[in-house]
């Protein structure tokens, strides 16, 4: 196929953005529909009818993902892309997004050229991508991908809601039919995801592409400390169990960890304080943390110290800490094949793609249980994103989105099992 026959439409691409990026809690800056919310259901129902529209055979599955199937010539594994459009809390416009309404400017594209795959192309907006209020991200591709556990389902928030309820109250969605959007590997041909880099090293290069190399591990834990409330006034400094105190000091410890072994990055996201008055002596408060590397003895050896950590401060401190870790997640390298192929078409059309890892975790890593997967960067301005201030420019958004048409067309020539058979 020529790929001077793809055309891609800035104006459509645009509108779509548009369209999503109204359905949006306005009491916050910037871009918030959250997982479990009815906003996003309201974004669901918007982008089921923009499936539909461009000709996809379009459902809901068991654990909440929207997919969308254009039929190929025969019925064999699918071409699978997509990506996802919860946001954080006061989030941007783009991250996730743009993967999920890119493919669809990637399949008008297809039909207008007339460009018929052999396999089925399926594009999936996942469910619950971003971390929720019980920990745990990746809801829908894990639950696609077969890492969704059931001890997930019983994770709770800090009102001591489960994870399951919220799924059957809030998103409509059966916490006991969950596994059932489970896909085998013959499912799967390939899949490849179209995301802006949430970084600042393709717009510091100069590059307009960045040909992901891999996705970090991640380690997302919670630190509840135990204190014991006290009179501000009355209590002296050396007979108290201030437990936002050791909280803080296992949060510095953390951060020196992350700097004194170069090869990962650990943050302190959250704290919760009770009884939370400035004339109490704080008798609880529980750290919300995050560990990324792309080496997993890395991740380990941090994990082994904040435990460790927390037994010093219990000592030294008169509290008790425990450490709960909800989601662990391993690191992910995709192959040299599907690395190939996706350099190949970026460099046939005049692009020098970066080599990059990503430190944010994707709805690919969890794809890449099933079969070969891949993933595409476009820039963001400034290195931003999961704030307002999220942005890509439109020129980098219709370069990234011609990109994954022309990908999606050289992934249904491959046979990417071929060189592997660790999924057949």
């Amino acid at each position: 196929m020529n790929p001077d026959r793809l055309e891609i439409s800035r104006e459509r691409f645009t509108s779509d953005l548009s369209g999503l990026a109204e359905i949006t809690d306005d009491s916050q800056p910037g871009f918030t529909r959250i997982a479990l919310s009815d906003l996003y259901r309201d974004g669901i129902d918007w982008l089921v009818k923009a499936m539909r529209e461009v000709g996809l055979e379009t459902r809901i599955d068991s654990a909440g993902n929207v997919i969308g199937i254009l039929p190929g010539r025969g019925n064999g594994p699918a071409i699978v892309t997509g990506s996802h459009i919860d946001t954080v809390k006061a989030g941007g416009k783009y991250d996730g997004i743009v993967g999920v309404l890119g493919a669809l400017e990637a399949v008008r594209a297809l039909r207008e050229a007339g460009v018929l795959l052999e396999h089925p192309l399926a594009v999936i907006a996942f469910f619950g991508e971003e971390a929720n209020e019980f920990g745990l991200a990746h809801f829908g591709s894990r639950a696609i991908g077969g890492t969704l556990r059931e001890e997930h389902l019983t994770l709770t928030n800090r009102d001591g809601e489960t994870l399951a309820h919220a799924l059957r109250t809030r998103a409509g969605i059966d916490p006991e039919k969950c596994m059932q959007a489970r896909w085998r590997p013959k499912d799967m041909a390939a899949y490849i995801e179209l995301h802006i880099e949430q970084g600042p090293l393709l717009e510091h290069h100069g590059r307009a592409v960045g040909l992901v190399t891999g996705i970090a591990g991640a380690q997302r834990f919670v630190a509840s400390v135990n204190g014991r409330p006290d009179h501000a006034g009355n209590t002296p400094m050396d007979r108290r169990r201030d437990a936002l105190c050791a909280a803080a000091e296992l949060a510095l410890t953390v951060e020196h960890f992350a700097n004194a072994n170069p090869g990962g990055v650990a943050t302190i996201g959250d704290i919760t304080v009770t009884p939370g008055q400035s004339n109490v002596v704080p008798g609880t408060a529980q750290l919300a943390g995050d560990m990324r590397s792309i080496d997993m003895t890395w991740l380990a050896d941090r994990k082994h110290e904040i435990e460790d950590a927390a037994q010093g401060v219990e000592a030294k401190r008169g509290v008790e800490v425990s450490i709960a870790w909800p989601s662990i997640t391993d690191s992910t390298l995709f192959t040299d094949p599907v690395q190939q192929v996706i350099g190949s078409v970026l460099r046939a059309s005049g692009h020098d793609p970066m080599p990059i890892t990503s430190g944010a975790g994707h709805d690919a890593q969890e794809m890449a249980m099933l079969g070969p997967a891949g993933m595409i960067f476009v820039p963001s301005r400034d290195g931003r994103s999961h704030c307002p201030e999220e942005h890509t420019d439109l020129d980098d958004l219709a370069v990234g989105v011609r990109a994954l048409a022309e990908t999606l067309v050289a992934f249904d020539a491959t046979d990417f099992r071929s060189h592997d058979n660790v999924w057949s």
